[in-house]
């Protein structure tokens, strides 16, 4: 379909006393090593959506300079994402909307979240077999009392009923239809994201590459597993930075925020990561 169809996503940030998290589910769909081959045109989003707390993920800005570069060329987009940052997934689906050329979309692992949003402003959205659609209505953590949760209900309201008309634009289904999908934070599987209009074809993915999963990906999924064992997000922030040395790295933000490192041993994150996975089946 013609993406300049599709209607344009709000980007106001409406409570500067919220701030993302992806739910930890998300985690178990995603495998970070996935990679595509890439091209003078290709934009890779193999990442979180928007800055993270180690001052790393895929950012509005990197998306505009990539498509500046790219000029008036037809865009691919090969994404493979847990979510993140909805206000930054509006912003870059904005972006591949009112591009000038074809957008492409080639969802390699998988959309959740915000990503699934960018994935639909592509004029052709291709999945390979295997890979997945996450569609949710938009979640946050907030900090308040009850009148600023009340307020911040009612204003995430008009973000969900953005999120539903482009679903809705995109697919064909009603906003009935779309309520439901978001309200039960609905996994599709390419098929299933075809035959509902989401997606258009199938592709081969056999020319994929299954590399090591980054350190950084690792940590984040760590950070994930200690959240499904209610570990308060102040203590996991302080274990992830012992693991990293507090060291930021070159991506780290101004903020001063740390960055995953380069050097932390993979094998070491494992060990960790089973451990807190045993630790959690037994919090069940």
């Amino acid at each position: 379909m013609d993406k300049k169809t599709l209607p344009v996503a709000p980007e106001t940030h409406p409570c500067t006393d919220i701030s993302y998290e992806i739910k930890p589910k998300v985690f178990e769909h995603w495998q970070s090593g996935i990679k595509a081959v890439k091209t003078a045109n290709t934009i890779s989003i193999l990442d979180v959506i928007g800055e993270d707390y180690w001052g790393e993920g895929v950012t509005v800005k990197r998306i505009s300079a990539a498509l500046s570069a790219i000029g008036d060329q037809d865009v691919i987009v090969n994404l493979n994402s847990p979510g993140g940052d909805m206000f930054a997934g509006v912003a870059i689906y904005n972006l591949l909307r009112s591009h000038c050329a074809k957008v492409t979309i080639n969802v390699l692992g998988i959309a959740a979240s915000a990503a699934s949003i960018i994935a639909m402003a592509g004029d052709e959205v291709r999945m390979g077999t295997g890979t997945f659609l996450m569609i949710h209505n938009c979640w946050v953590v907030g900090i308040g009392n009850r009148h600023d949760f009340a307020r911040l209900c009612e204003e995430m309201r008009p973000f969900d009923k953005a999120m539903a008309d482009i679903y809705a634009a995109r697919s064909g289904l009603t906003p009935t239809d779309i309520e439901k999908i978001m309200d039960n934070e609905t996994y599709l599987s390419a098929e299933e994201a075809i035959a509902q209009g989401f997606a258009d074809e199938l592709i081969s993915i056999d020319h994929l590459e299954a590399e090591e999963e980054t350190p950084q990906a690792a940590l984040r999924k760590i950070d994930a597993l200690l959240a499904k064992t209610n570990t308060p997000r102040s203590e996991r922030r302080k274990l992830i930075k012992s693991l990293t040395g507090g060291k930021p790295c070159a991506t780290a933000s101004s903020t001063g925020m740390p960055s995953a490192t380069e050097d932390i041993n993979p094998e070491y994150l494992t060990k960790l990561q089973n451990a807190i996975n045993a630790f959690a089946s037994t919090t069940r």
